[in-house]
């Protein structure tokens, strides 16, 4: 295998094959090219059985072009090889051993809606309120347990003192035992369960480290505990673990991401061999420069500094607009200028934001200078009611087990079976401890029935039982076709669609669609009937586990458009032209990183600016406004930090800046003050002393704290050192002040010494 045409930290890495090697990835380093060659060298080099190697990737997507990569790489098959994501990497090991912790092996895989609605059919159960206990909270409260291997008895004990989460804990129990009851695992339960089957079966865990002798984890910054801890069984033996990631890129904390992991590896396996990978192969220098000087203020990662051999290059671009309408003019006016004079497509310019609503007003902005553009992070395929309602009953031909699936299409399309006959089936099924179907079968013999709701039931459950013996006999796409036809779902879609054809009321294009979408669904069946990367039997299981673990953010990106995506779903793209916008505080950084105080929440958006920063190939455009409307309320905005802490011989600045807006010269409150002084050494009892010492005891006139909680929009105010000014907007205590001669200050009513001159 011919590696000249790796530099010398590459060769290494790929050489390296025997104990635990970290490889430290800098954006646009190369990493791909690494794995996918050091998986062929130890196939074509080292001789190891493809059978042997287990390489364990983030997205679909990623998985797919590693396979792609090393099969273009390696002489022989890589057929036995595992190139999975954690999930799916985990369904192929509990299909095969499930049944040894109690489980189903035809279990099926829960999204995140059908989460939804058994955790609020649990909350139901147990008479919690969802109006108390918000349903996505509960959600995220148990898979952040899941992710730390708490289980419900462990998160009970913890929280016991806690009334709120108790209850919480009480939802959590009476979930995973619907789960199980259903057949049914969610996605954190893949990992979980796995897990579980590990710790509980020495032969199974014994069986995969002899087969799995060398392991690569690639991104493995984002990592969870749990991932850690799959990872972990199966390495700890022999060792030969190869992980690859950028501590710098880890910006996903608030999903369970651990940078510990990467941090401390070094703790967790002997002898660590690391290998740094900082030439940057996509952006110029200047780019670099910017992105490695702002990411050296975090104190919380591995040294290292991007470079590159595309030295110099176009200066980043500072850009000061009055309001966000100017903001999204500019960014239009920048598109068109490239175009015109440097022949660019629109396909070279990506724009990111940190919040979804920032992107209404780029959008506003693109459609009134008529240039196409796609957003990331729309409806997805798989998210589509008529495609999730055709998956259900998929999933109830495999399992008739599974309630959610149950209750979704037992009246869809609609057919007499109404809400009261579901709540009795289900209050039956609850009480004989059985699935709502088993229940179903037996409706003749429930008396709580009318005889016109037995028969709406059992026409059901023959239509069920006809689908169920067809699987036997059709192909995938067939038994969707036929499924579509035999329960009168396509029907329906095409008499309402002929029906309002002639209503000509605009809905006939929405149910041409929804029809369009289910004739794709046949077209992805046979693609799946057709794929020759299948592994195992192709019938409907399988391509149900194939959807399941589906991610509509690999699909295929739209020609000729500019791209507007949020800076975490940027990650892993690149553009050769970028506009950041929205540099402002409390919106990049986020708001509840700067309201938390803490080095760890600003570390990591400090992380996702220089992954934002990294998507740029030549060209860098940041923007920030003076004012901003978002949320339906309209502010003075301040530069963010982020700006500031840019070099300035790789900046230019465009157009004129308000000083009085930037994040070093705002007035801040006493709060803001000490903590930036004492972060380091002060505690709360310190602070409270010393933010009290500054408060106002009627020293002045009209200064006392009464009279300042009058204070509103259009008050006039004196300030020490900033002269009059008037006040333009009030958020609590904290005040928006025009001054006359210095520029838009925040005061604190609390903490700031003024005069209140009118009301």
């Amino acid at each position: 295998m011919d590696l000249n045409s790796l530099n010398a930290p590459q060769r290494d890495a790929v050489m390296r094959t025997e104990g635990p090697v970290l490889i430290l990835a800098g954006a646009g380093s190369g990493k791909t090219r690494v794995l996918t060659t050091r998986i062929g060298y130890l196939i074509d080099e080292k001789k190891v059985l493809p059978a042997n190697i287990l390489a364990i990737t983030f997205t679909n997507k990623a998985a797919n072009e590693m396979r792609e990569r090393v099969e273009e790489t390696v002489e022989s098959s890589t057929k036995d090889m595992w190139i999975n994501t954690f999930h799916s990497c985990c369904v192929k090991i509990l299909r095969r051993d499930i049944n040894k912790i109690g489980y189903n092996r035809s279990f099926v895989i829960y999204d995140a809606t059908d989460q939804a609605t058994l955790v609020k059919d649990c909350m139901k159960e147990l008479d919690i309120s969802d109006k108390l206990f918000d349903v996505k909270g509960v959600i995220s409260q148990i898979s952040s347990a899941k992710d730390k291997l708490i289980s419900p008895r462990r998160f009970k004990e913890q929280y016991r003192s806690d009334v709120r989460m108790d209850k919480v804990a009480d939802i959590y129990t009476l979930y995973q035992d619907r789960l199980k009851r259903n057949s049914a695992l969610d996605f954190d339960d893949l990992i979980v369960k796995t897990i579980e089957l590990f710790r509980k079966n020495e032969d199974v865990l014994k069986y995969y480290r002899n087969k799995f002798r060398y392991i690569m984890v690639d991104e493995y910054q984002d990592t969870s505990h749990a991932q850690y801890e799959f990872v972990r069984l199966l390495a700890c033996e022999h060792q030969n673990i190869c992980v690859v990631g950028d501590d710098d890129q880890s910006i996903y904390g608030w999903r369970g991401a651990d940078i510990k992991n990467i941090l401390e590896f070094e703790k967790d396996y002997e002898n660590v061999h690391i290998v740094k990978l900082e030439q940057n192969y996509r952006s110029t220098q200047v780019i670099l420069d910017a992105a490695n000087h702002i990411i050296s203020n975090n104190t919380e990662r591995k040294s290292k500094k991007l470079w590159s051999d595309k030295e110099g290059g176009k200066l980043v671009k500072i850009c000061q607009l009055d309001n966000e309408i100017d903001e999204g003019d500019f960014v239009c006016s920048k598109i068109d200028e490239l175009v015109r004079k440097e022949k660019r497509s629109l396909n070279d310019f990506a724009v990111l934001y940190r919040a979804n609503a920032q992107a209404r007003a780029i959008e506003d902005a693109l459609n009134r200078a008529m240039i196409s553009y796609n957003i990331y992070g729309g409806t997805k395929f798989y998210e589509r009611k008529e495609i999730k309602d055709l998956i259900a009953y998929l999933r109830v031909i495999v399992n008739p087990q599974d309630d959610i699936s149950v209750k979704r299409i037992i009246n869809v399309p609609a057919r007499g079976i109404g809400l009261k006959t579901i709540e009795k089936m289900e209050d039956r099924a609850s009480l004989k401890q059985e699935s709502i179907y088993s229940v179903l079968l037996d409706a003749e013999d429930n008396s709580d029935l009318s005889t016109r709701a037995k028969a709406k039931v059992n026409g059901f459950i023959d239509i069920m039982s006809i689908l169920r013996s067809s699987a036997e006999v059709y192909s995938v796409s067939e038994l969707i076709d036929y499924t579509m036809k035999l329960t009168g779902y396509l029907k329906d879609l095409e008499d309402n669609r002929d029906k309002n054809e002639k209503l000509s009321n605009g809905k006939y294009d929405e149910y041409q669609d929804r029809i369009d979408n289910l004739k794709e669904l046949i077209s992805i069946a046979l693609e799946f009937e057709n794929s020759e990367e299948i592994e195992g039997e192709k019938n409907l299981q399988t391509f149900l586990e194939n959807v399941a673990l589906s991610s509509d953010a690999d699909g295929e990106e739209s020609e000729s458009r500019v791209s507007l995506m949020t800076m975490h779903t940027s990650k892993g793209l690149e553009f050769p032209v970028v506009f950041i916008v929205g540099m402002e505080e409390n919106l990049f950084p986020i708001s509840r990183a700067v309201k938390s105080m803490s080095d760890t929440a600003i570390e990591e958006e400090r992380r996702l600016c220089y992954v934002a920063i990294t998507r740029a190939e030549e060209e860098l455009f940041i923007t920030n406004v003076r004012n901003r409307t978002l949320y339906g309320k309209r502010n003075v905005a301040i530069q963010s930090r982020f700006i500031e802490e840019l070099p300035e011989n790789s900046i230019e600045t465009i157009g004129v800046v308000d000083e009085g807006l930037s994040y070093s010269r705002a007035t801040y409150n006493v709060l803001d003050k000490y903590t930036k002084k004492y972060k380091k050494s002060m505690n709360m009892d310190f602070l409270s002393k010393n933010v009290k010492a500054t408060k106002i005891e009627g020293n002045k006139e009209g200064s006392d704290l009464t009279l300042k909680d009058s204070v509103k929009a259009g008050s006039k105010i004196y300030h020490s050192k900033f002269g009059k000014g008037t006040v333009v907007a009030r958020n609590g205590n904290d005040l928006t002040v025009a001054f006359a001669n210095k520029g838009i200050k925040r005061l604190n009513i609390e903490y700031t010494v003024f005069e209140v001159l009118s009301i």
